[in-house]
């Protein structure tokens, strides 16, 4: 019985744990899990620590690990996902291409508790060009793909389902920019382009549920045409594979699958939160996992920056899983310090939306408090990089060492404690 259909039938361990985690009801956990208002991730083989992802819920974050071509070693790759997941990092995504993909996938599985994800067509996809081209996959290669991650116990899986013979109609037509910039939705969007034929995915989609079940996986609902630059947000081709998600997430709760719904990429300010309501309207209240959004084009090396601000807008307006964008996108594979870098921002950025919907604000008294004191000690342990702040504190010289070399001895908060004591 999967995880929804035990949630159905009263609370579940898992609800319970994850209940527990959350500081939250569990008869609340359990309707929104049962409704598929909520996820919880956890395929038994792997069986993480429950981690529930949500209406309601405080918003949680993904951090995006694994190897290229070019950089095949195993060992950084953990190392990242460690540093990730000892930053805050809710869950981890292994997106490996180069090097031994499977045991690369088998061992970050079994070095981290938290619930890790993957797209299983950039195996099969990279597979098929060895061979002779990514669009001589076929339907075979995409499920047994999807099959073997299943058995390794991948918690959660991007699949494409959403790129259709209609959606990429829409794309044709929609005077993009950018096209496609989803790998997973390139490769088949190239691949019904040359095949002429309707995505296996799409078109299997009830043999999908059935392997879902088995395995007790989460779908996410990749957007294969999210906009790759401002410029093509919320267009045509966007809405219309949105659309199709709308659909499949009705299918997947009355198969008794826990799905969530991905959404874009790249989105101005201006367009977040009409983005966010649109994907809760088509999509029923679905979880919605979105990367960044990114609010603009030209800050290459600051892209967590560009992405925690548009998470932050993203969350607040009910977003349920942020994707972490480190400073390295767009220009290479991220190194330990680019992943420490991307979590602590998008962090920052559910932290901040959680603290405007009224949840975790105990932490930011509990800093406000020690910094009213001058307790640096009880500021370390507040901070989100407390390495990084006593780094800072350390730097330059002052004679007040209750102080900082900011003020020195004319500390805003001692001149005004001193006069309010008298």
């Amino acid at each position: 019985m999967s995880i929804m259909f035990r949630a159905r039938a009263g609370p579940s361990d898992e609800v319970k744990r994850a209940a527990k985690a959350e500081g939250a009801d569990p008869e609340w956990i359990r309707r929104m899990l049962a409704t598929g208002r909520a996820v919880i991730p956890c395929n038994p083989i792997h069986s993480p620590e429950p981690c529930a992802i949500g209406e309601g819920l405080a918003v949680k974050i993904n951090a995006n690990v694994g190897t290229s071509r070019d950089l095949p070693e195993l060992e950084p790759e953990l190392e990242k996902a460690r540093v990730a997941v000892r930053y805050g990092a809710d869950a981890i995504m292994d997106l490996s291409t180069g090097g031994d993909v499977d045991a690369i996938r088998r061992t970050i599985i079994k070095e981290v508790r938290v619930p890790v994800g993957t797209v299983p067509i950039y195996q099969e996809g990279l597979r098929a060009a060895r061979r002779s081209a990514v669009v001589d996959m076929d339907e075979d290669d995409m499920f047994s793909g999807i099959e073997r991650h299943a058995k390794d116990g991948v918690d959660f899986m991007t699949v494409h389902c959403g790129i259709t013979l209609e959606s990429v109609s829409r794309l044709r037509s929609s005077g993009r920019l950018t096209d496609v910039v989803s790998r997973g939705g390139a490769f088949l969007t190239a691949w019904i382009l040359h095949n002429e034929m309707e995505n296996p995915l799409y078109e299997n989609f009830d043999y999908l549920l059935e392997l879902a079940n088995k395995y007790e996986f989460a779908l996410s609902l990749g957007d294969g045409l999210r906009p790759g630059c401002v410029a093509d947000a919320t267009d045509r081709a966007q809405v219309q594979e949105l659309i199709i998600l709308g659909e499949l997430v009705q299918r997947c709760r009355e198969a008794g699958v826990q799905c969530m719904v991905e959404g874009p990429g790249h989105v101005p300010l201006s367009q977040i939160a009409a983005n966010v309501q649109l994907e809760k309207r088509v999509c029923d209240n679905a979880p919605f996992y979105v990367l960044g959004p990114l609010v603009t084009d030209i800050a290459p090396g600051y892209d967590h920056i560009v992405g925690a601000i548009g998470g932050a807008v993203a969350a607040f307006a009910g977003a349920d899983f942020l994707c972490y964008v480190t400073p390295a996108e767009h220009l290479s594979l991220p190194d330990v310090e680019d992943v420490k870098e991307g979590v602590i921002a998008s962090k920052i950025a559910a932290h901040a939306a959680n603290l405007a919907l009224g949840r975790g604000a105990e932490r930011d008294e509990r800093m406000a408090r020690a910094r009213k004191r001058l307790d640096w000690e009880a500021m370390y342990r507040e901070a989100l990089d407390p390495e990084k702040a006593r780094r800072y504190r350390k730097r330059g010289a002052t004679a007040e060492n209750e102080g900082c070399s900011m003020c020195g001895d004319v500390c805003a908060i001692k001149m005004v404690q001193k006069y309010l004591e008298e």
